[in-house]
């Protein structure tokens, strides 16, 4: 089993993290810039998920985020709401980036044949009892921690691609809930 994290930037100048993840665990990760740096790892790899952290559907009610009108959050990040984790509505400034460049990308990867989900690695930080990535020192020793390997010298954008392709680890698994909306999910590790 391969899983392939992606911590996800709204803009190709920005840095993204990746995340191959093994079925022993052992990660390899590597910081990218463009989708086809992307696509050319799903293509190296062929993983049996891919694990992207970013929005990855729009509101019902929207074919824009960049029209006036309609929600700002799909029912599946209302429902992340009222389990008490936070989240940023899709309509704020880097958020539309980051939405249209991850459906984009899902798009690009379903073409080819690969399953794509979407994932929250702070919200699983938090069910996990892992640090978020602001504390990249105990993030690191939690994920080793839960027996990942190979993560020493990973930076920040690479630590939630690891947490992300733990998650897409466990989608493989069947040890995962999923926030389900009429117009997206977001898939969590269980406790």
């Amino acid at each position: 089993m391969i899983s392939l994290g992606i911590d996800l930037a709204g803009s190709e100048k920005r840095k993204t993290g990746v995340c191959i993840l093994k079925n022993s665990l052992e990660a390899y990760v590597k910081t990218v810039f463009l989708d086809k740096e992307i696509i050319d790892i799903a293509l190296e790899y062929n993983p049996n998920v891919i694990a992207i952290d970013a929005p990855l559907t729009l509101p019902r009610d929207r074919v824009s985020l960049y029209e006036k009108g309609g929600s700002h959050l799909r029912e599946c990040d209302r429902k992340l709401l009222k389990m008490g984790i936070k989240i940023l509505p899709l309509t704020l400034g880097g958020m539309r980036k980051l939405t249209m460049r991850g459906i984009r990308l899902r798009n690009k990867l379903q073409k080819l044949g690969y399953r794509v989900i979407e994932v929250y690695p702070g919200a699983a930080q938090d069910i996990l009892g892992l640090p978020r990535s602001k504390n990249i020192e105990g993030l690191r020793d939690g994920l080793k921690s839960i027996g990942i390997k190979n993560i020493e010298n990973a930076n920040r954008d690479e630590l939630d691609a690891v947490t992300a392709a733990y998650i897409g680890y466990l989608f493989l698994l069947g040890r995962v809930f999923i926030v389900r909306g009429e117009d997206g999910e977001i898939v969590l590790p269980l406790v």
